[in-house]
């Protein structure tokens, strides 16, 4: 069974940095993609950063020049630094791989990060 588990949200003041980390168990394969989304009360769910199996990486306007993604050594496991935070990054944000042909879409659970002003 597939399970991605997200540690790492918490509450942060602005200005502040938080680390979210990503582990999927259960895949046999490398994820194609490893991608983070978001969502705030109220909001529909965002995207917010994806790195590639190769290294690239993509990001949302919102965020770009703050946050950084990053694939961990270990595989299929994926890295949210988020620095410069602003309470407007408050959300529950969710960890995202797609893998296989045709590709799977698999999901965590969410972690909270709240920052506060």
């Amino acid at each position: 069974q597939v399970q991605l588990v997200e540690p790492g949200g918490g509450l942060v003041q602005a200005g502040g940095s938080l680390r979210l980390s990503c582990a999927a168990s259960g895949l046999i394969d490398s994820a194609k993609l490893m991608r983070w989304y978001r969502q705030a009360p109220g909001n529909q769910r965002e995207w917010v950063a994806t790195v590639t199996s190769g290294g690239s990486t993509n990001y949302a306007d919102s965020v770009k020049g703050r946050f950084t993604i990053s694939r961990g050594d270990i595989k299929n496991t994926v890295y949210l630094q988020m620095n410069s935070l602003k309470p407007e990054d408050t959300a529950v944000y969710y960890c995202n791989a797609v893998v296989g042909v045709p590709s799977n879409n698999y999901w965590g659970r969410g972690t909270q990060v709240t920052v506060s002003s």
